[in-house]
This record gives structure tokens, C-alpha cells and sequence, in this order.
């Protein structure tokens, strides 16, 4: 049986959970929303939470709040998952992709120093991987140029930079933004959170959220349908109460990995001073001094029983939807990350047995030649 690469961790308080709302017979968004949402600012150490369907729509949502549009620019790493880069454009303002920095994965300032233009309005920071990032150093880039600095948290439930939790590490005009996917360190199904300081913020995230809606049937505002239901939200409030074990099972697995992990070639995660990584992935590098290439490696895990996976296979600046009718935009860490990455199973699901079998399997990579 191969170990998955990921998994969601659900069990009978989950269940208990879901039946309570299901005979309540308010399943779509009520109490248990409001009770999530105030459990999980408190969580993050911020004065709002605004739940929403996805994590795509927190992203979008708060952009809306904070004044992105059409004529904007905002930029964002170009090794990421694309939604950080399309809820720019669903805005209507266009990303500027930056490299990132080669061990953390994460935004290089010296990068996004040389993409800023007259129209940038916002920088999205991503805390990739469930590692924050170098907030400090893009916070006075901010601050020097007069621009706005968001958070895109979807992997970093939990995480820290210098003792604070990630979703509100930004000032007034900002947001984080959380994803519940069901292989996130936390789950509601699928849904997603706003967090900001700002009431402002808040007050229009939560009108765009709800259709515009004021009041019932008063719509102050063009919004959208992006609630979350109280079934996911009940699920939420469960897995909030779990996510600090689940991020030790995760922490404990990486370790255990950076100390057994010795092939050839194989570059464990970097973890940067003064942060907490979560390990929403635990992503090595495979170079060339690995017998084989990334791709053969993990194909060979796979013979092997290991789930792995590549996250991600192209840079958001290469796709498609944004290579199309532009200047080839250079970022070369981010390329090189590419073709080099490679993610091993760290969910709370796997025990020693699980990391000794993937162990082995690396580290028997030497036998496997080319």
C-alpha cells in the first residue's frame, strides 16, 4: 500500500459535529460560521476573521476590500499555486510575477525591488509551504514605496515570524488570507478566511462575501456568493482545536526526516531564523549529484510505496493564461525550483513505520543508478 503524499485527518468529533448541524437544520451560513470566525482571529492574534468558500475566494475577496482594480498592479512570487496570481487578475489588476529565494522558497525583496512600477499598488507575499515569509524585508519595501503588503497564508495555518502568527502581520489596508482544502494542516471540506486589523477591511470583505448585502435584502454593493456553510464550519471549529497537534505530528515528521534523509543529491528544507514552519509540505531539492533526476526519483518512490508529488511543476509567470501576449518574464530560481522540487509525505497520518519506509526508499537511491 503506497504512503499518500497527503491526507485529511477527520474523525468522529468531525462526524458528531456535522450530524449536530444537519439536525439543527441551519446548514448553511449561521452560528457556527460566526463562532468559527471568532475562534480563528483569536487564533491568529487579529480584531476579524471573515470565512468564505475557498481559499481562492478569501484571496479575491480581500483584494476587492483593499482597492485592488482595474489599472493595478500587484506583484507576487512566481513559484506559488496559481491562485495567488489569478485572484489578482479576477480583480480586474494585473500580477508581476518576482523571483524567490533559492532556500526558503519564498519572495527574494532584491526581486521584488526590481518589479515594482508606477502602478504597483500591493505586494502578496506567500508563506509558501507553510514557511513565513521575510515579511520585515517586504513590509519597508512597502513602507518606502507607499504600497500595500498581503499575506497569502493557505499553507501556513499556524505558522510564525518572530513569535506572531502569520494572517495579521500587516497594518491597516491589509489582509491574510487561509485556505481549508482538505490536504491543508486544517480542513473545513472546502473554505477559506479573511484576517485583518482594519474594520474597514472587514466591514467590505464582508459585504462582497454576501452579495453586497447591508441588511437582509438591502445591497449597498455588487458582491458575490462566497459563504462558507455551517457544515464546513463545524468541521472548522473541530480541526482548529486539533491544528497545533497535527503541526507537531508534522514538525516531529520533518525532523525526523532531516536527520535520516542522506542521499545523494537530496537537499532537506531550509528553514529561515526566527519563523515557525508548519509543514503544510516538506519539499527537498533533488540536484545533480542525486543517481537520479527528480522526475525518475520520484517515479522510482512510487515502485517503492511512496507517495510524493511535484509542487510546482511550472512557474505561474510560465503558464499559459500568462505567457500568452507578454515578454518573457525571467525569473531563474523560480525555474530551477521547478525542476528540482520535490514534496514527501509530512501529514499527521504517517508514524515511524511510514518515515523509516520513505527513508529507505531515498536513501537507497545509490543502488538505483540511472
Amino acid at each position: 500500500m503506497t504512503i499518500p503524499i497527503a491526507q485529511p485527518d477527520l474523525g468522529e468529533e468531525e462526524i458528531a459535529a456535522v450530524a449536530e448541524v444537519i439536525r439543527s437544520g441551519m446548514i448553511a451560513s449561521g452560528p457556527k460560521v460566526a463562532e468559527f470566525e471568532r475562534r480563528f482571529a483569536d487564533y491568529c492574534g487579529t480584531e476579524y476573521a471573515i470565512a468564505t468558500s475557498n481559499g481562492t475566494t478569501s484571496l479575491h475577496a480581500g483584494m476587492l476590500a483593499a482597492g485592488i482594480g482595474p489599472g493595478d498592479e500587484v506583484i507576487v512570487p512566481a513559484f506559488t499555486f496559481f491562485a495567488t496570481a489569478s485572484s489578482v487578475s479576477m480583480c480586474g489588476a494585473t500580477p508581476v510575477f518576482a523571483d524567490v529565494d533559492e532556500w526558503t522558497f519564498n519572495l527574494d525583496p532584491a526581486s521584488v525591488l526590481e518589479a515594482i512600477t508606477p502602478k504597483t499598488k500591493a505586494i502578496m507575499g506567500v508563506h509558501l509551504f507553510g514557511q513565513p515569509f521575510d515579511v520585515d524585508a517586504v513590509q519597508e519595501i512597502c513602507d518606502d514605496h507607499n504600497i500595500l503588503l498581503f499575506e497569502d497564508a493557505a499553507q501556513a495555518h499556524g505558522a510564525e515570524y518572530h513569535g506572531r502568527r502569520v494572517g495579521g502581520l500587516g497594518g491597516l489596508g491589509t489582509f491574510g488570507s487561509f485556505s481549508f482544502y482538505p490536504t491543508k494542516n486544517m480542513t473545513t471540506g472546502e473554505g477559506g478566511m479573511v484576517t485583518t486589523n482594519d474594520p474597514e477591511i472587514a466591514r467590505k470583505t464582508r459585504l462582497l462575501v454576501n452579495h453586497g448585502q447591508a441588511e437582509k435584502y438591502l445591497h449597498t454593493a455588487i458582491g458575490y456568493n462566497f459563504r462558507m456553510t455551517d457544515i464546513g464550519a463545524a468541521i472548522g471549529l473541530v480541526q482548529l482545536g486539533k491544528l497545533e497537534g497535527f503541526n507537531e505530528r508534522r514538525t516531529a515528521n520533518a525532523r525526523y526526516y532531516d536527520e535520516h534523509l542522506t542521499a545523494p543529491g537530496v537537499v532537506t528544507p531550509y528553514v529561515a531564523p526566527g519563523g515557525r514552519h508548519v509543514y503544510h509540505q516538506y519539499v527537498a531539492t533533488v540536484g545533480d549529484e542525486c543517481p537520479l533526476t527528480r522526475d525518475e526519483l520520484m517515479a522510482y518512490l512510487g515502485r517503492q510505496g511512496v507517495g510524493s508529488a511535484v509542487h510546482y511543476p511550472i512557474p505561474v509567470q510560465d503558464q499559459p493564461v500568462y505567457r500568452a501576449g507578454q515578454d518573457a518574464v525571467k525569473c531563474p530560481v523560480s525555474s530551477q525550483l521547478a525542476r528540482q522540487v520535490l514534496s514527501l509525505p509530512v501529514h499527521p497520518g504517517i508514524g515511524i513505520k511510514e518515515l523509516e519506509q520513505v527513508c529507505d526508499a531515498v536513501n537507497r537511491v545509490k543502488e538505483a543508478g540511472r
